[in-house]
């Protein structure tokens, strides 16, 4: 390890340069990877993203996001993960795809000198609440990296030529260090052009943008998220490295979400099996509003643990709502 990263990295902290510092501890994982270190890489990577984020918790100093140029608003919302891979139920084919990704973004140094294309464009398709985006933050959780969630009717303009301009900051922005970036509601954008109800700016706009993300080579990672994968313009499928579809869950799905979310709560013998089979048809969100429902039915009862009665008047508000 060079003293020079050594002095990068407390000038980072001396200065409260969250940016910097985490520009300095990657540098030496690199470094670390470069090396063949990496079972070394693998965990100071984790300490970056995980019992690293407690330990600087108090220098953390986020870079500010890209701002529209009129309206002044930000066109992204930049945080710290609050999750990992590890806290997501997800189907099988996912989890291991992401466990995949995750280590193969640490490993794109060797992809390079080996002239293999990374996989840095993600398109995540699926109904909504079935964890796009909790598995966008959870890798960059396992990343280390800040996540950075662009909700498209942020970046959408209502001043001619603006929106692409919006959408050309965010690429800048992902360009100034590590971020794995998610296009929310993707499809608001990527409309297909034949779509006669589209006006000339919006095609426009669709055509501009398949170009960036074509030629985009920056350090992050990029994904979008689309709940209607039908709306969504032929010619930018092909603009991304892979297509990872989540499904709604299964029973058996379910069953794990509500053991993982009710690991931390006090209840009498909840009939698991029996609330996963009546969730079957309902998306993730709908298992973890449920347990959050009825938590809340029994704190605001006080009572000490939570009950299947619980579970019952909270169910029914579930299964009534539109998902």
């Amino acid at each position: 390890m060079a003293g020079r990263q050594l002095k990068e990295l407390f000038r980072a902290f001396h200065a409260r340069d969250e940016l910097a510092f985490r520009r300095a501890a990657q540098e030496i994982i690199e470094e670390e990877e470069g090396k063949h270190h990496y079972a070394l890489a693998r965990d100071l990577q984790r300490l970056l993203a995980g019992a690293g984020r407690a330990d600087v918790a108090a220098v953390t100093i986020l870079p500010d996001p890209p701002k529209d140029r009129e309206g002044d608003w930000p066109l992204a919302e930049v945080r710290e993960a609050q999750r990992t891979l590890e806290d997501l139920v997800l189907s099988n084919r996912v989890q291991v795809l992401f466990s995949e990704l995750a280590e193969e973004v640490r490993r794109w140094q060797e992809l390079d000198r080996a002239g293999i294309p990374r996989r840095q464009r993600l398109l995540l398709q699926g109904p909504p609440g079935c964890g796009k985006t909790s598995a966008a933050e959870a890798l960059a959780g396992e990343l280390g990296w800040p996540f950075a969630l662009v909700r498209l009717d942020s970046v959408v303009s209502s001043y001619l030529g603006e929106t692409a301009s919006n959408l050309r900051r965010v690429l800048d922005f992902a360009n100034e260090a590590r971020f794995v970036v998610l296009f929310d509601e993707f499809d608001a954008l990527g409309r297909s052009r034949d779509d006669s109800s589209e006006h000339g700016e919006m095609k426009r706009v669709v055509t501009a943008f398949l170009q960036m993300i074509d030629s985009y080579r920056g350090p992050s990672l990029l994904m979008a998220a689309t709940n209607h994968p039908g709306l969504l313009d032929t010619a930018l499928w092909r603009r991304f490295d892979e297509v990872i579809e989540f499904p709604l869950p299964t029973v058996h799905d379910l069953r794990r979400l509500l053991r993982v979310r009710l690991r931390s709560v006090p209840h009498d013998k909840i009939d698991i099996e029996d609330l996963a089979s009546r969730l079957r048809g309902l998306p993730h969100a709908a298992a973890e509003k449920l347990v959050w429902d009825a938590r809340r039915l029994a704190l605001l009862a006080g009572r000490p643990k939570v009950t299947t009665d619980d579970f019952s008047a909270a169910y029914d508000a579930v299964r009534a709502r539109p998902w």
